[in-house]
């Protein structure tokens, strides 16, 4: 379960940066979704960072890594 969310996060994160990307190459540069794109690719990974920390912290996640766990 937690190797599932970890890698929905990452596919969504690069969404994000790719959906900025498009962004930024549709509009030459001059549109606020290019930088709404980047803010939430940032919110997003601080949440993932932040919640793998947690889940060690608390010892969701063995000190082993994510691949320790089945």
């Amino acid at each position: 379960m937690i190797k599932t969310f970890v890698i929905l996060m990452l596919v969504a994160i690069f969404a994000s940066l790719f959906s900025a990307l498009v962004f930024l190459f549709k509009n030459h540069g001059h549109s606020t979704r290019t930088a709404r794109a980047l803010t939430w690719r940032i919110g997003l990974s601080l949440t993932l960072f932040l919640l793998l920390m947690a889940g060690f912290y608390f010892g969701i996640i063995p000190p082993e890594g994510i691949s320790a766990i089945r």
